[in-house]
């Protein structure tokens, strides 16, 4: 399995702890909020925003929560100040990262930042570093039980989907950013429940990582989106699951 989709599977069991809601809806809440402020406060109108929308209602994000975050956008409920920065920098062994910030106060956030990745083996680089190494797609997966890879395969093929990934437990549906809204709409249609579906950077080539640096990568990503300010970590590290699902 890709790393990517290794630490979402991982995300997605910490993510249950009810302890952790709060701030699954504070990152969201900060992506809604800016796309209206950028494209204006109807998602019809705005793709942004629709997806943000989306991804916050995947969450179970309250009705009033979504509406009060897009009337901070639009400057209803007051002014937002978020500022979009992305960070490049290495890992353990290596690896690659790309953290995406939104941000009230830049400097504060690029010490926390440098601070975590020098604590847990990393460092950051300059822009362009490693973004050469990641490309957007959009990504959607589904459980194994609910459909079989062949029908999968014809039903994302046809509805516009560039590849159809298999990995331990679920199926991962691979699009071009573009297309990503039409083939989840299709795929929704026939009643598919999805694990994940969102527009994400994918790793080109993948680090192999054992023993400390495994743990070390972990704990840094761990604590990466533990940070209000970061809204995405991209990583192409590559972990065993077994290892993956000992240290989670």
């Amino acid at each position: 399995m890709s790393g990517h989709s290794k630490w979402s599977t991982i995300k997605r069991k910490k993510g249950a702890i009810d302890a952790k809601r709060g701030k699954i809806f504070t990152k969201l809440a900060k992506e809604i909020s800016l796309a209206a402020r950028l494209g204006g406060g109807d998602p019809e109108a705005n793709a942004r925003l629709r997806q943000a929308v989306i991804a916050a209602r995947d969450e179970n994000m309250p009705k009033d929560n979504i509406e009060r975050a897009i009337k901070k956008g639009t400057g209803e409920l007051g002014s937002v100040t978020y500022e979009e920065v992305t960070y490049e920098g290495y890992g353990p062994g290596g690896v690659a990262l790309m953290v995406e910030i939104m941000t009230d106060n830049k400097n504060r956030t690029v010490a926390e930042i440098r601070h975590i990745l020098s604590k847990h083996g990393g460092n950051l680089g300059e822009n362009g570093c490693v973004s050469w190494i990641f490309s957007k797609h959009g990504s959607i997966l589904i459980e194994k039980k609910l459909i079989g890879e062949d029908e999968l395969m014809e039903l994302a093929l046809e509805a516009g989907a560039e590849d159809v990934r298999e990995e331990e437990n679920e199926f991962e549906v691979l699009t071009d950013p573009l297309s990503f809204e039409g083939v989840r709409k299709v795929l929704q249609e026939k009643g598919l429940k999805f694990l994940e579906a969102k527009v994400t950077m994918i790793p080109q080539n993948l680090v192999k990582l054992e023993g400390s640096k495994a743990e070390q990568m972990l704990k840094m990503m761990e604590k990466l989106e533990d940070n209000d300010d970061v809204q995405n970590v991209y990583a192409n590290f590559d972990i065993a699951d077994d290892v993956m699902e000992k240290m989670s």
